[in-house]
């Protein structure tokens, strides 16, 4: 049996776990009122995930996305399980940039309310990215990969 993972995805994944990780220490370093090792702990964190972006939007442009490879009767719900994990992504970056700018600002009232919310989120969008992963790169073996230049443009 031939087991190989794709290095792209690899990279970008454990970014992204890697600021989850991040994220939950930082959680813990300002309940324990740590604040200048909590913003240094949160400005890797969104470095990691920043790094994931670039990664992730790179492969997507110029190589492509891949596509469920698993049996046809499970693309149904990867397909619906992918759309919670993009919104919830999209929804986490955003609350994760208000979170970040709001705390660098001094904006505490704001900030104090979004960042367990932000945190959450994160948490639940890195466990599903992972999920995702697990699913088109290690379960089953991934569809067919198209760039996003490529379908657009037609070469």
């Amino acid at each position: 049996m031939e087991f190989s993972l794709p290095i792209l995805p690899t990279i970008s994944t454990t970014f992204i776990v890697l600021s989850a990780i991040f994220v939950a220490i930082g959680w813990g370093q300002i309940r324990k009122r740590k604040i200048d090792a909590h913003k240094k702990t949160m400005t890797f964190a969104g470095i990691f995930a920043i790094i994931f972006f670039t990664i992730y939007m790179s492969r997507t442009v110029f190589i492509g996305n891949t596509a469920f490879g698993g049996p046809d009767n499970l693309k149904i719900y990867y397909t619906i399980f992918l759309i919670f994990h993009v919104t919830l992504a999209t929804i986490g970056a955003v609350l994760g940039l208000i979170s970040l700018i709001s705390g660098y600002r001094n904006k505490l009232s704001l900030h104090r309310k979004l960042g367990p919310i932000t945190s959450i989120v994160w948490f639940i969008t890195a466990i599903t990215g992972v999920a995702v992963y697990l699913l088109l790169y290690v379960f089953f073996h991934g569809g067919e990969t198209t760039s996003t230049i490529k379908a657009i443009l037609g070469f």
